[in-house]
């Protein structure tokens, strides 16, 4: 299985407990450091997501990204959906997480906006997806498993967000 944004390894650390062989990445060259010597297992690797994918994340079951996908302008998001969607054999699975336009604790409201609900938060560029972004962003190609609107507890603030798990289509 492919995880996109593996940061420092949680998810990793998990999906590696539970006997799964993960191929993962982040952009922060210290959370990649970090994740390579908590889970030795995982094939961890420093890259961005809007660079080509692993080599072998071909015809994939499973591609996780927690929270990865939002940095990003609408057009790039699209193209790294649509990668995704390749990387993965017909029927595989994408587990995602994605923020959401509700999400009040981390930077959905009271930042610079870029386009609409892509805001400029701490100087980091951050997406925030309605439940029509979502739709639209999976609508070609994948077939929708589940959609839920959820808040979290498991960050230093409640966290609102979208848990989306997509097939890709036949």
């Amino acid at each position: 299985m492919l995880e996109i944004g593996c940061g420092y390894g949680d998810d990793t650390a998990t999906l590696a407990k539970a006997g799964l062989r993960v191929i993962g990445f982040d952009l922060s060259r210290a959370a990649v450091a970090s994740t390579k010597i908590r889970v030795p297992t995982a094939n961890i690797e420093r890259r961005d997501v809007r660079d080509p994918l692993p080599e072998e994340a071909t015809n994939l079951g499973v591609v996780l990204a927690s929270l990865s996908l939002h940095y990003f302008s609408w057009n790039e998001t699209v193209s790294i959906a649509d990668r995704v969607r390749l990387a993965l054999r017909p029927g595989g699975v994408l587990l995602c997480r994605l923020n959401s336009t509700q999400d009040r604790n981390f930077g959905a409201h009271g930042c610079e906006e870029i386009e609409p609900n892509y805001f400029l938060v701490d100087g980091q560029p951050k997406r925030f997806f309605d439940e029509d972004a979502v739709c639209r962003l999976f609508s070609d190609g994948w077939n929708t498993i589940a959609l839920e609107h959820v808040t979290t507890d498991k960050y230093r603030k409640p966290k609102t967000a979208w848990e989306v798990v997509l097939e890709r289509a036949q």
